[in-house]
């Protein structure tokens, strides 16, 4: 695990969780909103489930604690897989920030329907449905090379083609990043990462400045990978941009083959990305802008 970012998964197990004497009371506090059989993310207290709290270093080797949890909830009428989040405790040796930075999108429109969960300080486990084979094996890259926990489930008007699917995949995707996010504070803000596949060589530049733009310098010689429209890598990377209030810049440096050039492109962002949302140990309790803010003032408007 990084030495930042740190996020620990409860240890026990199915019902397990209730025999050893939970505060159910207080986890029926904290448990999130459910999407019809998709996982969700229940936070609850570090201290609440451990007699005697431990110094989150001690538990960075108990491969233990890193597991899935299903279990009966009184208030969920099926059996539904949970994952079960609890934040870490500061020490001088884990000196981060104790917050649990995730968030959960739903966004439905005529077109399309997307549930979107996504863990920043994650391992790079993905569950990935979006109806569009090569654009989730694009997602997954973002999951594994950023380490984000991400489960996105989608819907839409596949029949008449992918656009819509696929931008609206985008701006939810931005928009859990935004939410998780929240003022920013203590985070890298800036990343960039050259990824090579094979020929192709592609550089990712980007900064959480709440400024959206999106510069897009791939040269992808064929209309189509597969079934997938090429057209559609700008899309994505234009509405995740915006929604997510980010700068970004791809250029492709080197690449002949489509493949190549976008899959270069998922990997640098996603490196990227896992750079920006690091933490900064020098300036944990502040926002790394000289305004003091990098929200903007106005809410983004989902198209």
């Amino acid at each position: 695990m990084d030495t930042f970012n740190r996020v620990g998964y409860l240890k026990p197990v199915g019902s397990e969780l209730w025999k050893q004497g939970a505060n159910l009371p207080q986890l029926e506090k904290h448990v999130s909103t459910t999407f019809a059989g998709f996982p969700c993310f229940v936070q609850v207290p570090f201290q609440s489930y451990h007699n005697k709290p431990r110094l989150g270093v001690d538990r960075l080797n108990d491969k233990s604690c890193h597991r899935r949890c299903s279990f009966n909830h009184p208030k969920l009428s099926q059996k539904r897989q949970i994952y079960i989040l609890c934040c870490w405790k500061h020490s001088p040796q884990n000196g981060t920030p104790s917050v649990v930075r995730q968030a959960q999108i739903h966004r439905k429109t005529s077109e399309t329907e997307v549930f979107a969960n996504i863990a920043l300080d994650g391992q790079g486990r993905a569950e990935i449905d979006t109806g569009i084979p090569f654009l989730d094996h694009m997602l997954c890259q973002i999951s594994s090379h950023g380490l984000l926990d991400l489960h996105i489930k989608a819907s839409g008007d596949l029949h008449i083609d992918d656009h819509h699917t696929n931008e609206d995949i985008g701006i939810s995707l931005g928009l859990a990043l935004l939410k998780a996010l929240g003022d920013k504070r203590g985070i890298q803000r800036f990343g960039h990462f050259i990824a090579p596949l094979d020929e192709a060589l592609v550089q990712v530049v980007l900064d959480f400045s709440g400024r959206p733009f999106l510069h897009y310098g791939l040269n992808i010689p064929t209309q189509r990978v597969g079934t997938f429209d090429t057209q559609l890598v700008r899309e994505f990377y234009s509405a995740v941009a915006n929604s997510g209030q980010f700068t970004l810049h791809i250029r492709q440096l080197e690449g002949i083959n489509s493949h190549h050039i976008i899959e270069a492109s998922f990997k640098a962002f996603a490196r990227a990305l896992r750079m920006a949302i690091e933490y900064d140990a020098r300036r944990l309790e502040s926002i790394p802008s000289s305004k003091g803010s990098l929200s903007q003032d106005t809410q983004v408007l989902n198209k």
